[in-house]
């Protein structure tokens, strides 16, 4: 028993040190920022498509900002699921109000029965850009983006080299739910898991048009539960790459309760099973983050209950020290992003003592929903997202069942977080 205690100690405190360092590296790209933007005769004309199924909370708000870019030439694509669906009417009302040109937004004429609904909007929205458009930026509907986003995203793209240019979310540590604070928590080491190893996010992406065309992601979309994870593998393979843009961290202010947490959760780790450019690296961060520090903590109880004082106090030293390491953690992390979102004019977080504690309770939770996350993830083989049932039996093998058009009923009164 003592060589094991030793061994888990030392491989969770191991671990703790190698997230130290990720994390020291990814405070270091923050700092990248872009000085100078492009001139308006240099930037191409770009097309943003925004998918919409239900009405998120700050659905207005996104297409407020969307519609209020500093760019010379963009039009915005809305690609709503059904003309019944209570989006269409927050959409076509903000576009009148705004008195909006360069936009348009229509429906989706034709549910494929073998991809994700988003990714049917998708393909029937590039699908229909003319030769003009040079550059497609996706977002989600629950990123309220600022004023000069499309320049930034789009600039990285000068580069023959840059494929595709991404943001990363950042999520708010609050909310009337203590389950809110696990999307934060999780995000903080996916983020510097997207930007290690160049994975776009779909809330904030654009695209060379021709990139689209030369790799063939319109036929992978029409396969596919979501749009954003593979993209990294197939520009790969041409020799281009996803460049990360730090000040295109975008904050979500949205919580969630318990059943959209848990749907979020299978949903994340079957996409990043599926579509991750390393498989194995997800295998090694879920041995790492999950399992070891649940082993540390099951000893640590068998030590207490069975009188082994010496085993217990090095244990609790140990898990204490990865657990209130991972909060400092948190805290550096949170600073370097509020350094950046505040310059954005996007909300912060204060960050206060109780926030502090809840954080503490909620890195062992978070471990613990990921854990079981993943061992039902394993053997599922349909998936709930937006009230729509997926049959999933492979990466590019799904069938769309249960289809309807989304109803107020479908979101629960609650119910925060845009999934």
């Amino acid at each position: 028993m003592p060589d094991l205690v030793k061994f888990l100690c030392n491989s969770l405190l191991s671990w703790l040190a190698i997230q130290v360092c990720l994390t020291l590296v990814f405070l270091l790209s923050l700092h990248s920022n872009q000085k100078h933007l492009l001139p308006d005769d240099q930037l191409p004309k770009t097309a943003i498509i925004l998918c919409l199924r239900g009405a998120d909370p700050y659905l207005r708000q996104c297409l407020q900002a969307l519609l209020r870019q500093n760019y010379p030439q963009y039009e915005l694509k809305v690609v709503v699921d059904h003309q019944e669906d209570p989006a269409w009417n927050i959409a076509i009302d903000t576009i009148e109000k705004l008195g909006a040109t360069n936009v348009e937004i229509s429906y989706l004429r034709s549910v494929r029965n073998n991809c994700s609904l988003k990714c049917s909007s998708l393909v029937q929205a590039v699908s229909e850009l003319d030769d003009s458009y040079k550059i497609v930026a996706l977002v989600d509907s629950h990123t309220v983006v600022h004023r000069h986003w499309l320049r930034e995203l789009v600039k990285p793209l000068a580069h023959p080299k840059v494929g595709a240019t991404t943001g990363s979310p950042w999520y708010l540590p609050k909310g009337k739910h203590w389950w809110s604070l696990v999307p934060y928590i999780s995000n903080v080491s996916l983020a510097i898991q997207k930007y290690l190893f160049g994975i776009p996010w779909g809330g904030s992406l654009a695209i060379k048009t021709e990139v689209i065309r030369q790799t063939g992601l319109l036929d992978k979309w029409s396969q596919a539960l979501c749009e954003d994870i593979m993209i990294r593998k197939v520009l790969r393979k041409y020799g281009l790459r996803v460049k990360f843009i730090p000040s295109l961290l975008m904050v979500n202010r949205e919580e969630c309760d318990l059943p959209s947490l848990r749907d979020q959760i299978q949903r994340q780790l079957t996409c990043s099973r599926f579509y991750h450019p390393q498989p194995s690296a997800i295998i090694g961060d879920t041995i790492s983050s999950i399992l070891q520090p649940t082993l540390v903590l099951m000893c640590l109880l068998w030590a207490l209950f069975t009188s082994q004082w010496d085993n217990f106090a090095l244990l609790l030293g140990c898990y204490s020290s990865y657990t209130v390491g991972l909060l400092w953690l948190m805290l550096i992390l949170e600073h370097g992003v509020q350094q950046i979102t505040r310059d954005r004019n996007q909300p912060l977080a204060r960050i206060s003592f109780t926030t502090i504690i809840k954080l503490l309770i909620g890195i062992p939770l978070t471990q613990w929903f990921y854990g079981l996350g993943l061992l039902s993830s394993l053997g599922m083989s349909t998936l709930k997202w937006r009230g729509v049932t997926y049959e999933v039996k492979g990466p590019w093998n799904l069938q769309l069942i249960d289809y309807r058009p989304y109803q107020i009923l479908d979101q629960p009164s609650d119910r925060k977080l845009s999934l």
